[in-house]
């Protein structure tokens, strides 16, 4: 049987680290990874859609001004939402990685706090590549139902977040803050944004897990 054509997106420059990392991930979980970048032809078969973390999402996009020094990318941000509309009008598997879960909260009504930096209490603001952060599982996950443990440590280079929820959305993990950590809909076989970064955290097995089951309902 061939390998699902799993699109991986990112900016036009950079982020090799991230996106490397996410291929070798899609790859052992079975499927093909592309690399694709603001330009490409999205009208192609693909299969299943990570949309990788990177710049700031534009408020614009949720019909607020910008309220921090800006990090945008705009051509990024209009070719994942294409990215991310065509995959919800084709129900095709998707999973947001920190950006990109919060830009599929975008693209469905959502909003984002601009700055999560003045709501921290007990969680830190420092950003880091290692599992320094908990957060707790929704015991009624779907998605993440097959984590055995509802409190997992995970990284965070985030300095934005979910605020108001998408359309079709639930809220399937929080931090300590109880900033949104994880968005599903079970609307769809394969609908997930997660705040952290998996593609770091590949020697834990429900890191794979994610990318395994983006890849089996691929198919």
């Amino acid at each position: 049987m061939a390998r699902p054509l799993i699109g991986i997106t990112g900016p036009s420059r950079g982020a090799a680290g991230p996106r490397f990392c996410v291929s070798v991930a899609v790859r052992w979980s079975g499927g093909q990874p592309l690399q694709l970048r603001p330009g490409d032809d999205i009208e192609q078969t693909l299969h299943g859609v990570v949309v990788t973390g990177g710049h700031d999402v534009h408020p614009t996009l949720y019909a607020e001004e910008p309220e921090v020094e800006p990090n945008y990318d705009q051509e990024r941000d209009a070719f994942e939402s294409a990215m991310i509309d065509q995959a919800l009008d084709r129900d095709i598997p998707l999973l947001g990685i920190c950006r990109g879960a919060q830009l599929l909260n975008v693209r469905l009504g959502g909003s984002l706090f601009q700055d999560i930096n003045p709501i921290r209490r007990l969680t830190s603001k420092r950003r880091s590549l290692l599992p320094l952060k908990t957060v707790t599982i929704d015991p009624d996950a779907e998605l993440l139902a097959h984590w055995h443990d509802r409190r997992v440590r995970v990284n965070s280079l985030h300095n934005q977040a979910i605020k108001n929820l998408g359309d079709g959305l639930s809220v399937v993990a929080r931090d300590q803050d109880n900033i949104i950590q994880a968005i599903e809909s079970r609307n769809s076989p394969f609908l997930l944004g997660v705040q952290w970064h998996p593609e770091f955290l590949l020697y834990q097995s429900c890191q794979r897990w994610l990318f395994r089951r983006l890849v089996e309902c691929s198919q």
